[in-house]
């Protein structure tokens, strides 16, 4: 198992910071940045080989590359993503499919959240589950959340942030593990999502699986302290919760 990380987006909205950096290399405790929080959450777990997907300011990323490696004890291959700044992340994730192939925990590269997380992941491992998606179903949920409808039987039936809050069952927070025999099923629906429309998350190539008939698991997290940070007021937030872990 590696861990897999979604840093090649923009993060317009987190402007001055991201006039130089990914939104991933944004400091939220001091010098730790949001993927410190995660490369660090992977070495507590066990994983010893992370594969990070860049694009938008990559340079930053390749500058610290063996500075993370050292700090965290992890072998680190960054993976260029040449339309960052064009496509939305169904590509992105697509990008990683050969990463996939070793079994993986996926983390977005602006999920503020605790080792708790992917602890929770892992516990729920086994009995032919594929792909588990991390679930916060504590939260009270608004428009602009990855929204998720569960049947406790079938698993994901949707996952969509065009929902109304009052149906989900709970909110996607960013972070999945995906067995590795689960790679080429998702790989081709990545594709199949992102040539249909490049501006689709790789959450549409999730509801692509399902309507095919992949059961796609969920775990709920618990009354965790997480936040996905798109804009400063988030980053308040996470910076808050950062501080904490």
């Amino acid at each position: 198992m590696i861990g897999l990380v979604l840093a090649a987006g923009a993060g317009r909205r987190l402007r001055p910071y991201t006039d130089t950096l990914p939104k991933a290399l944004v400091p939220v405790d001091g010098d730790t940045t949001i993927l410190d929080l995660t490369l660090g959450n992977f070495a507590e777990i066990g994983l010893t080989e992370v594969a990070i997907i860049v694009g938008y300011k990559k340079e930053a990323v390749y500058e610290r590359k063996e500075a993370l490696e050292q700090k965290y004890g992890l072998k680190l291959t960054l993976i260029d993503n040449d339309k960052a700044e064009e496509w939305n992340n169904a590509y992105s994730l697509w990008c990683g499919r050969d990463a996939i192939k070793h079994t993986v925990i996926l983390a977005n590269g602006d999920t503020v959240h605790p080792v708790s997380v992917e602890k929770t992941l892992l516990a729920a491992q086994g009995g032919g589950k594929k792909i588990i998606l991390a679930l916060d179903t504590v939260k009270q949920l608004a428009d602009e959340e990855m929204k998720v409808v569960v049947d406790p039987e079938k698993g994901v039936q949707k996952i969509t942030k065009l929902m109304d809050p009052t149906e989900a069952t709970g909110e996607y927070i960013g972070v999945t593990l995906i067995e590795g025999e689960a790679a080429e099923e998702l790989g081709d629906a990545l594709k199949t999502t992102w040539e249909r429309d490049p501006d689709l998350y790789y959450e549409d190539g999730y509801q692509e699986l399902v309507n095919r008939g992949f059961k796609v698991d969920v775990a709920p997290i618990g009354d965790v302290k997480w936040v996905e940070i798109d804009n400063h007021d988030d980053l308040a937030k996470g910076r808050e919760i950062a501080c904490q872990y």
